[in-house]
């Protein structure tokens, strides 16, 4: 499988692709249409060689990233909310005011979200193997049980929001986001029929990230160890980049190499994804299909011309033939006045 760089997201009934410093937002409104907006989105690795350097740039990557997704997670969803009266009456001010509110209420909600994320996911197992420290006094062990805590109630988030129908569809767009990737990889031509045979796993993607982050924590915690529990807990959070920035030096370099240690590592991460991945219909494809055209070339990644720029082929000619033959006009024309029109 070639590597291309492409990555992306899925979004409400649609599919974010980012090409370097361009993405692609493709949406499924609801008349049917496939609406698509794409924008350049310069990243600060390309400005400043300081956020390039190795492990850095993970945690810049990251940051932008969920940045990123957050707004085209807004933008796709724009397309399904019900304007109120009072919207449709504001004037142009009115409404540009409005969308400041919500901005600023979406970078909260962020910020709220990043909080219980960290109290969930890093502090809450803490907290629960540190009360156990009289039992496990070994720091190393609960350092490993701390981990394996972590590890089985992001899996426990995951199954709990599959339930929910929305979350469902997002899944099939996610698998949708991934065969259209693996078909470009795979050499194939960018068409329903090519995408719909595609895995919906994929080595770079985000739920293999996670795992990562998870597994990397696991090994940093059985090995740091301080005295005082306050401490232990602060380093928790303030190693959390760190181990992001290293999560992604992993994941980077095995979606671009291949051989048997490259499978077996990214094998748990590629099951996980089976709870993140659902299977899409064609209308889905057809957008991941709309989102991959928009910012990536796949005929040039792959090689290939484009079927309108083929050279025209010269028609052979028989030289023993004769095309042109000298006609008799007059000849003709005397032949048709002596036949007899039968009557009915």
């Amino acid at each position: 499988m070639a590597y291309s760089g492409i990555g992306g997201q899925a979004v409400i009934e649609g599919v974010m692709m980012k090409n370097k410093d361009h993405y692609a937002v493709a949406v499924r409104k609801p008349d049917g249409e496939i609406e698509i907006q794409k924008k350049e989105s310069k990243s600060l690795r390309d400005r400043y060689p300081f956020f390039n350097i190795p492990i850095i740039r993970g945690v810049v990557t990251f940051i932008e990233s969920f940045s990123l997704g957050s707004g085209v997670l807004n933008y796709s969803a724009s397309f399904y909310e019900e304007e109120d009266e009072k919207k449709k009456n504001m004037t142009e001010k009115q409404r540009k005011r409005a969308e400041k509110k919500d901005s600023i209420l979406t970078v909260l909600i962020m910020i709220l979200a990043i909080i219980l994320a960290i109290g969930i996911f890093v502090l809450a197992p803490f907290a629960a193997v540190e009360a156990l420290s009289e039992w496990v006094p070994s720091p190393e062990l609960r350092g490993l049980i701390e981990g394996v805590i972590r590890v089985l109630i992001f899996i426990l988030y995951v199954k709990l929001i599959t339930l929910v129908k929305d979350i469902k569809r997002l899944f099939m767009y996610h698998g949708a986001e991934h065969k259209s990737i693996n078909c470009v990889e795979n050499g194939e031509d960018l068409t329903v029929e090519n995408v719909r045979k595609q895995s919906t796993e994929h080595r770079r993607c985000g739920t293999s990230f996670l795992l990562f982050v998870m597994v990397v924590s696991i090994l940093f915690f059985m090995f740091i160890v301080v005295g005082e529990i306050w401490l232990r807990m602060l380093l928790r959070i303030l190693l959390i980049p760190v181990i992001a920035g290293l999560s992604y030096e992993l994941i980077r370099f095995l979606g671009s190499h291949e051989g048997k240690i490259v499978y077996v590592i990214s094998r748990p991460g590629m099951w996980l994804q089976r709870l993140t991945t659902s299977e899409p219909d064609d209308d889905m494809i057809e957008v991941a299909i709309a989102s991959v055209n928009a910012v990536f070339d796949w005929r040039e990644f792959q090689g290939k011309t484009p079927v309108d720029e083929l050279p025209m082929e010269e028609p052979t000619v028989d030289p023993d033939i004769d095309v042109v033959q000298d006609i008799d006009y007059e000849k003709m024309a005397e032949e048709v006045e002596d036949v007899e029109v039968e009557e009915f």
